[in-house]
């Protein structure tokens, strides 16, 4: 039987990405293991769902570090080695990291994004797509890069925007969709199906689109 993945979720906030995660993680089936949630504060609300999930837990604070990201980084590069992290997964984790952090992890880090990249890329996806009168919103996961929401994109899932959607029903949609689409992708990274070609991410076997967010069939 081959070993699991071993993962990390940086968080910043509530951690509901961190969830479905660690729900889908909970089988033993599933190609992941977590084994730590890192956050950059203390008041992170998700720490407390993942202590109650059994899930090691780690604070790095970045706010003394002020500008010195690279000191942040060490900082958490100690915590993810300490642990023997070697996938990591972005779920709204607030800090925008360096090109020697993306570069050591370069293949191996994944962030979901709530919007069909590359449009939107950065804050207030939502109400940019309102503004703007898409009539597909969605997420997208991809892996990380140097570049704030330029990674290659992994997997994407859309949603209609309905007449009437304001921010708040329009972001509840898109999030579904996050919760269904994450841990899919996830499971992909942790099998070793995916694959860097043209700097595109490319899924071997990937199951055919559905309705709605795409699945591993394996999950």
């Amino acid at each position: 039987m081959s070993l699991r993945a071993r993962t990390a979720i940086l968080i910043s906030g509530r951690g509901s990405n961190m969830a479905a995660l660690l729900a889908a993680a909970a089988d033993p089936a599933y190609p992941a293991e977590i084994v730590l949630v890192l956050a950059n504060r203390a008041d992170a609300a998700g720490l407390a769902r993942a202590a109650e999930a059994g899930i090691p837990t780690a604070v790095v604070e970045s706010r003394p570090f002020g500008k010195d990201r690279a000191a942040f980084e060490a900082a958490m590069s100690a915590e993810l080695a300490r642990h023997g992290v070697t996938l990591i997964a972005l779920a709204g984790f607030m800090r925008v990291l360096t090109e020697g952090f993306t570069g050591a992890w370069e293949g191996r880090m994944l962030n979901i994004h709530p919007s069909l990249l590359p449009a939107f890329p950065g804050l207030d996806t939502h109400a940019r797509a309102l503004a703007a009168g898409v009539r597909l919103h969605g997420c997208s996961v991809h892996l990380v890069t140097p570049g704030v929401d330029e990674g290659p994109i992994l997997a994407q899932a859309a949603v209609p925007v309905l007449a009437g959607d304001d921010e708040a029903t329009l972001a509840a949609r898109v999030l579904a969709e996050e919760h269904r689409l994450y841990p899919a992708a996830l499971a992909w990274m942790a099998a070793g199906q995916v694959s860097l070609r043209d700097g595109r991410a490319v899924v071997a076997a990937a199951p055919a689109p559905t309705a709605t967010a795409l699945r591993n069939p394996g999950c």
